[in-house]
C-alpha cells in the first residue's frame, strides 16, 4: 500500500470512528496456540496507534519472547478495521484492528504466527498462485451453572440438520449469521450438526490471510454471542464421550493471477490438473508431520478415531468421506480439495501455512498421489489397510509432536523460533496429561485394587 493510499485509508478510518461514535478499539493478535490476544485503547488514541502502533510485553505472550527481548509493537493492518456489530447499541461501541508484530529492532517478529502464513503466501505468489480456503466451522453450545461457569451439558438434544424450536441455541446461530454477514464474512450456511448441542457455520472461501483473520474474530464473536444468551460456546474437538467431535474441514484451491482455477483440467484424470494431483500428493506425504498443528491438543485425538466420521487414515477419494482428503464433485471454478482432519482448536495462521506448504512442496517435487480409495476405510481391518498402503495418522499428541519434531519440512515452514517453541509447549502439554490422574482411572481402579 502506497503512502498516499495509506494516508487516505487512515483518514477514512478516523472519519468512520467519529461518525459511528466508536468508543474503544481492540488491537488484536494471537499467541502461538491461536488464542486471541488484545490491547484495548480508547478511540481518541486511534490516530496515534495507526501511526506508531501499541507496545506490548512479548514475554507475557505464550511462545513469543524471553524477558530480555520483550519490548514489541502491535502495528494495525488498516484494511482489517471493523466495528463489532453486537456492540452497536452499547455505550462501549467497539472496533478492532488485526495487527502485525514487530520486535524491539523494528523488524517483523519471527514468532508472529501471521508472519508464517504471510511468508508462505508470498512463496505461492512467486510460483504464480493465489491460495484460497473455505473452512467449515463446528462448535458446541453448553449450559452454564448457577455461578456462570460452563457445564458439560448440551443446550439441546437434537441432531444433524434438525429444525429445532426457536430456543437460545437457535437464536445464537442466527445472530452469528446476521452479525458476521454485516461484517462482510459471507456466511453461506449454518445448521445443527450430528451431536447434541453441536452447530456448524460455513464461510465462503476467500484468500487464506483474510480467512485466518476472520477466524480469530469469529471465535471471539461466537463466544460473546453465546454468553449473551446464557450459553457457553466451545471449540474443543471432543467434549462429549460417545458423540461426534467438532472438526474444521478446510476446502482449498489455487487460482492463477488471472483468477483461473489451477486445480481444474477438463482433460485430466477426474478433471483434475497435474498441479491438483501433486498438491494432493504433497498433502498426503507430509500429513503425519503436520498433524500436530492441524490437531493441536491432547483432546484432538479423541476425535480422530473410527466410527465418528473423523478421518484417521492417510488416503484420498472423490466420494469417500472416510478418507483424509475428499475431492467434492464441483468442477471448473468449484474444483477444490477438502482436508478433513483439522479441528477448530488450532492456530489458523499456522494451520493454513502448513497446508499450503505441503501442497506447494508436492507441486515442486511432482509427488504423485496413490489411486483414490473409494472403499470405506473404517470397514477395513489392519491387514487390508496395509495391503492398500494406507497409513494411520498419529494416535495421540505424543506421536504427533514426535513426528513434527523430527521434520525438517516443518522446521522450514514454521521457522526455527516457532518450531522450537511449539514442540516444547506441546511436549509439556503431553507430559502434563500423561501424569494427570483422570476421573476414568479413579472410577475404573479405585474399588478394584
Amino acid at each position: 500500500m502506497s503512502s498516499t493510499s495509506e494516508h487516505a485509508k487512515k483518514e477514512e478510518i478516523l472519519q468512520t470512528i467519529e461518525r459511528e461514535k466508536v468508543k474503544f478499539i481492540e488491537m488484536q493478535f494471537c499467541d502461538i496456540l491461536g488464542v486471541v490476544k488484545t490491547v484495548s485503547i480508547p478511540a481518541s488514541q486511534a490516530e496515534k496507534a495507526i501511526d506508531d502502533g501499541v507496545y506490548i510485553d512479548g514475554s507475557s505472550i505464550l511462545g513469543y519472547a524471553t524477558i530480555d527481548e520483550s519490548d514489541m509493537r502491535t502495528v494495525p493492518i488498516l484494511d482489517s478495521f471493523q466495528i463489532y456489530p453486537w456492540t452497536s447499541d452499547s455505550p462501549y461501541k467497539t472496533a478492532r484492528f488485526m495487527c502485525q508484530i514487530y520486535d524491539h529492532h523494528g523488524e517483523r517478529f519471527e514468532g508472529d504466527p501471521r508472519y508464517v502464513l504471510e511468508r508462505m503466501i508470498e512463496k505461492a505468489a512467486a510460483m504464480g498462485y493465489n491460495y484460497n480456503v473455505g473452512p467449515e466451522f463446528e462448535f458446541f453450545l453448553f449450559k452454564l451453572d448457577e455461578n456462570g461457569d460452563p457445564k458439560v451439558a448440551p443446550n439441546d438434544r437434537f441432531g444433524y440438520f434438525d429444525l429445532i424450536p426457536q430456543d437460545e441455541g437457535d437464536m445464537v446461530r442466527k445472530e452469528i449469521m446476521m452479525y458476521f454477514d454485516e461484517m462482510g464474512y459471507n456466511v453461506e450456511a449454518a445448521h445443527h450438526e450430528v451431536a447434541q448441542g453441536q452447530h456448524e457455520v460455513d464461510m465462503r472461501y476467500a484468500d487464506a490471510l483474510t480467512v485466518a483473520d476472520r477466524m480469530l474474530t469469529l471465535k471471539y464473536g461466537i463466544k460473546t454471542i453465546a454468553r449473551r444468551h446464557g450459553l457457553h460456546a466451545t471449540f474443543m474437538a471432543k467434549p462429549l464421550f460417545g458423540q461426534n467431535g467438532s472438526g474444521m474441514h478446510v476446502h482449498q484451491s489455487l487460482t492463477d493471477m488471472q483468477g483461473n482455477n489451477v486445480f481444474y483440467d477438463p482433460d485430466g484424470s477426474y478433471q483434475l490438473s497435474k498441479e491438483c494431483c501433486h498438491y494432493i500428493g504433497g498433502t498426503l506425504k507430509y500429513a503425519r508431520e503436520m498433524v500436530s498443528v492441524l490437531n493441536s491438543t491432547v483432546n484432538s485425538y479423541k476425535r480422530l478415531v473410527p466410527g465418528y466420521e473423523a478421518p484417521c487414515y492417510v488416503a484420498w477419494a472423490n466420494r469417500n468421506r472416510s478418507s483424509l482428503i475428499r475431492v467434492p464433485a464441483a468442477r471448473k471454478m468449484g474444483t477444490r480439495i477438502e482436508l478433513r482432519n483439522p479441528d477448530p482448536t488450532g492456530n489458523p495462521y499456522l494451520m493454513f501455512a502448513v497446508m499450503l506448504a505441503a501442497g506447494l512442496r508436492g507441486i515442486e517435487e511432482k509427488v504423485d498421489p496413490p489411486a483414490p480409495m473409494e472403499q470405506n476405510i473404517f470397514a477395513m481391518d489392519a491387514k487390508k489397510r496395509e495391503e492398500c498402503g494406507i497409513e494411520s495418522l498419529p494416535g495421540d499428541l505424543e506421536q504427533a509432536i514426535s513426528a513434527t519434531g523430527r521434520s525438517e519440512f516443518m522446521k522450514e515452514v514454521l521457522g526455527e523460533h516457532i518450531f522450537g517453541h511449539y514442540v516444547h509447549i506441546k511436549n509439556e502439554e503431553w507430559d502434563e496429561y500423561r501424569t494427570f490422574i483422570t476421573d476414568w482411572e479413579v472410577h475404573k481402579y479405585l474399588h478394584i485394587y
